[in-house]
């Protein structure tokens, strides 16, 4: 993504998030936290994530009413900020967070319990048969074993 592009998502965020706040007078759009927006290159379409708490049901009754409020949205986009096109705006319920959620429940349902043996993994790497992982791992007395194997520490062989 551009750095204008971020920047135009970046802004969009935060003008949405003062509209809804202020001015969609819609008693089904509650609070409503906007998390991200997403626009296409071409600044057609933006999506914009946002976070309702509820019910499922509560969840649709506010995604309807920020549909029902987005050519108003747009609109006012249009007045405060200074694009040339402003995105069609499409609302969706940001998920992330459930995911995240899912995830956490599925790794605690998997993985022990016992944290203690596992708390320092380092441990088994510094002290492993195969030596040092790479050379800057090396110690003064592992210098010997860097060296190339045809050369004596005399210096004979070279002519």
């Amino acid at each position: 993504m551009s750095n204008r592009l971020a920047r135009i998502n970046e802004q969009l965020k935060r003008e949405i998030a003062q509209i809804l706040r202020r001015e969609v007078r819609d008693p089904r759009v509650g609070v409503v936290t906007v998390t991200g927006v997403e626009t296409v290159k071409d600044l057609a379409v933006a999506r914009v994530f946002v976070r309702v708490m509820g019910s499922d049901e509560e969840k649709a009754e506010t995604l309807e009413g920020l549909e029902t409020a987005a050519p108003y949205v747009r609109r006012l986009l249009a007045e405060s900020l200074t694009l040339r096109h402003v995105p069609e705006l499409r609302f969706q319920i940001d998920r992330s967070l459930e995911h995240a959620q899912r995830i956490e429940s599925i790794l605690s349902e998997v993985l022990p319990e016992d944290d203690e043996e596992g708390a320092s993994g380092d441990d088994e790497v510094a002290g492993s048969p195969e030596g040092p992982a790479s050379p800057a791992d090396a110690g003064p007395d592992d210098d010997a074993v860097a060296a190339d194997p045809g050369e004596s520490e005399s210096g004979a062989g070279r002519g």
